[in-house]
């Protein structure tokens, strides 16, 4: 018997159990911990975690109860398919909470990912969007939350920083999200912003190029310019980034973008077997301008996308998950963030993703590890 399970195995415990009391045969936590070994281990589906937790019972019966063995896969998807998504958050907030992360200064970068076959023609519902929220630096998944059916990601957002605890972090969000109350909802938590900027803030977008213009036209010699060139070369791609801060102008400086303090561009080029491609970009941000700092959080942005995105789709193959029924898309989705999550942090197994989720599934003590954050 484990005399103490890790943190990450008791948070479920306060959540609420949607099934009537006489008809419940198999725990909720008890669910709930074997799908997220489920989730580590490479398990994709609800018959196949069923099958997991067959083949692991005696394992499982060292720290939960199975009073009456295992449930099905039906009993799984069911229940998975009607939990409370917002008391499962809470939960999980709890247990990012517990690992005690200090911040400051640390990036931490929202954005969307669609679940492209969790769509339910039968009932009417087109696939599930959810936006995350990741600290790079730590490999932690901070928080997630799904998309109103009939709304957008710029909705979602105000509601998820919500329920992060963000202060002293540097928030990260493209250019569908420079919003005026996303930037204050960013601040009233503590933390600072950089925002890109785009057409959809037309007179915005107007100012800063303006400004820069005219900075330009001295050749970037005003004292109050500040501009850090980066030049990298890997895999037979050449990449030229050059980024320019300087201080927000006083017409921007009137609250409605919330302690504003930096407008800047970033300008790139590359060039891919011979061929160049440029792009240019404006971005506000609440941090005073100082370039190197502005420019490696923008920089890893990015991180969102090749760190947690793409293992998503590529480790955990979420975009072929056809878990469809009602919240169950939702659950499993949180699920793979908190795998990928613990699997990312471990550094005492020497492997890749995927090798670490075979050798989890294989090996109890590899998965005790994973699940302990040792």
């Amino acid at each position: 018997m484990l005399t103490k399970p890790p943190t990450i195995l008791t948070i479920f415990h306060a959540l609420s159990d949607p099934r009537q009391i006489k008809k419940v045969d198999h725990k909720l936590s008890d669910m709930l911990v074997i799908a997220l070994c489920g989730a580590i281990c490479g398990v994709d589906t609800w018959a196949d975690l069923e099958r997991f937790a067959d083949a692991k019972e005696a394992w499982f019966r060292r720290f939960l109860e199975l009073e009456n063995g295992i449930p099905s896969h039906d009993t799984l998807g069911r229940v998975f398919a009607r939990l409370d998504t917002d008391e499962f958050y809470d939960c999980l907030q709890q247990w990012v909470e517990s690992l005690a992360i200090c911040l400051q200064d640390q990036g931490v970068h929202i954005d969307g990912k669609t679940l492209r076959q969790s769509f339910d023609s039968e009932a009417g519902r087109s696939a599930l969007q959810m936006v995350s929220a990741w600290a790079s630096d730590e490999n932690l998944c901070l928080g997630q939350i799904a998309v109103d059916e009939h709304s957008n990601e710029i909705t979602a957002v105000p509601k998820l920083l919500k329920m992060l605890e963000l202060s002293g972090a540097v928030v990260t969000l493209d250019a569908m999200h420079c919003q005026q109350e996303t930037a204050k909802a960013i601040r009233d938590q503590e933390a600072d912003y950089i925002l890109t900027v785009k057409g959809n803030q037309e007179s915005l977008q107007e100012i800063i190029s303006a400004e820069f213009i005219r900075y330009a036209e001295d050749d970037y010699r005003n004292s109050r310019v500040r501009i850090h060139k980066t030049r990298e070369r890997k895999h037979g791609r050449e990449e030229l980034r050059a980024y320019t801060v300087a201080p927000a102008p006083a017409e921007l400086r009137d609250g409605k973008w919330c302690d504003i303090r930096t407008i800047g561009m970033v300008y790139r080029e590359r060039t891919v077997n011979g061929k160049t491609s440029e792009e240019l970009i404006y971005f506000i941000s609440s941090l005073p301008p100082k370039v190197r700092r502005i420019a490696k959080h923008l920089r890893n942005h990015w991180t969102v996308e090749n760190q947690l995105h793409w293992s998503l789709d590529v480790t955990f193959a979420e975009d072929a998950s056809r878990i469809r029924k009602g919240n169950g898309p939702e659950i499993a989705g949180a699920f793979r963030r908190v795998a990928l999550s613990l699997l990312k942090r471990n550094t005492t197994v020497k492997a890749s993703l995927r090798g670490k989720r075979l050798m989890a599934g294989w090996n109890p003590k590899v998965l005790e590890k994973i699940l302990s954050g040792k």
